[in-house]
């Protein structure tokens, strides 16, 4: 239990009720879902999803139509939470005429908590001269520069937008490396947004998964891949055998008089067929192609409705 007038810091990210409408609708409703602290989150999503939008609520770029958001306990509003949290948008925005030397100073300037040493050192670690402008850099310099300001400010909560995307795969995996690396040292939270679900499988020990503006899947990784399998078998011809009735059903597809279905079990699964565990990326796919499947949040991800935030 938490002490009244005390934060509850066990999680770094935690939503109630979230949402956020424009004028076209909805583009997230009812998200309720919490993130440990010291985790590394993948936040995952078709184009439209939500994802951004969170990342925006989260930084205070927008302001949520319904709900609320707290980072580390603490309102996403107030100005307590600022220090707490570093966001690196998707397009890395820095000044171009700025050189690293130049972005780094400016770091320190903003940030009263800033580690000149930390920045420097992930910097010097790509080879990259302090005295060349950003404009000049290739995509993966610049990637490695807005990650030295992102661990420069010392965050707790890292919030990434698709950082690597226009990353060749050499980049990728060396700037994967020094994510993994930096935030393991820290102990840094981070949520990253990504469309490339075999990375994350790689990298993620924790999942949001967002479609249609809600939440469809969220918690450890190691409880919620091992809750799927693969089965294969004969298809009726009424389609999936009345045996699979029983469990939850997330997707299927029939080739001729096979089919093969991704299958949440409710116990054990008993028929003439073939079974395999699922890989992370393959359970993903699933959930992303069938919107409409039923919600699965592991019981540390989903607060309970009888909790009560501490004031």
């Amino acid at each position: 239990m938490t002490a009244p007038g005390a934060a509850d810091t066990r999680w770094a990210l935690e939503a109630r009720g979230l949402g956020r409408k424009y004028r076209r609708g909805w583009a997230l409703r009812d998200c309720t879902f919490r993130i440990p602290a010291g985790r590394i989150c993948g936040l995952v999503g078709p184009n439209g999803a939500g994802k951004s939008t969170l990342l925006n609520l989260a930084t205070r770029l927008v302001e949520p139509s319904a709900g609320e958001l707290r980072i580390f306990g603490t309102p996403a509003d107030s100005p307590a939470a600022l220090p707490r949290y570093a966001y690196l948008a998707q397009d890395k925005p820095m000044f171009k005429r700025f050189t690293v030397a130049e972005s780094l100073r400016l770091g320190q300037e903003l940030n009263p908590g800033w580690d000149q040493a930390a920045a420097e050192r992930i910097v010097r670690a790509g080879r990259i001269p302090m005295d060349a402008r950003i404009g000049t850099l290739s995509g993966g310099q610049r990637t490695r520069v807005a990650f030295a300001l992102a661990f420069g400010k010392r965050p707790e909560l890292l919030l990434l937008d698709e950082p690597m995307a226009d990353l060749d795969p050499v980049a990728r995996d060396e700037l994967s490396s020094l994510l993994m690396s930096e935030a393991v040292e820290r102990g840094t939270t981070v949520l990253m947004s990504s469309h490339m679900l075999s990375e994350l499988e790689h990298m993620c020990d924790y999942l949001l998964v967002l479609a249609d503006g809600r939440v469809r899947m969220a918690g450890e990784t190691d409880e919620l891949v091992p809750m799927h399998t693969l089965v294969t078998g004969v298809a009726t011809d009424q389609g999936l055998p009345a045996e699979l009735a029983t469990h939850t059903v997330i997707e299927s597809r029939t080739a001729g008089r096979q089919f093969t279905a991704m299958v949440r079990t409710e116990g054990p699964l008993t028929g003439d067929w073939q079974l395999a565990e699922p890989s992370m990326e393959e359970v993903l796919l699933a959930y992303l192609r069938n919107p409409e499947a039923p919600a699965l949040l592991s019981p540390a991800a989903a607060p309970g409705h009888q909790e009560e935030y501490a004031v």
